[in-house]
């Protein structure tokens, strides 16, 4: 659903869960100077760490998607304000509970053919 050419921004901080789309828009404006039409994903994390809202503007209108992980939390940088730059493997491994800071194999090739 995401386009390919967006940007994944992850809003450093705590954000209040409370918040809808139109509020979430405002801050995006405000506190980063983007457009929340610009077609970009802005994900935001709960102060419990269990809950994230992800928020886009596809070609017909706002999208936003909520998501609560039933078991561990999502991983989020250290920095109280800011945003953080995500590519999509990361976007897709935080959506799973993942720390996509620090991906592990759990293997190592030995040989490239």
């Amino acid at each position: 659903m995401i386009p390919p050419n967006a940007q994944i921004w992850l809003v450093a901080g705590v954000t209040d869960m409370r918040r809808g789309y139109a509020s979430l828009s405002g801050l995006v404006q405000t506190s980063f100077d983007k457009s929340p039409l610009s077609g970009n994903v802005f994900l935001f994390r709960g102060r419990q760490a269990d809950l994230i809202k992800i928020l886009w503007h596809d070609s017909e209108g706002m999208c936003l998607l909520i998501k609560r992980l039933d078991h561990g939390k999502f991983v989020w940088p250290q920095a109280t304000s800011g945003a953080v730059s995500l590519t999509r493997a990361q976007l897709s491994m935080l959506c799973e509970g993942i720390d996509w800071r620090h991906p592990v194999r759990t293997w190592q090739p030995l040989m490239a053919i």
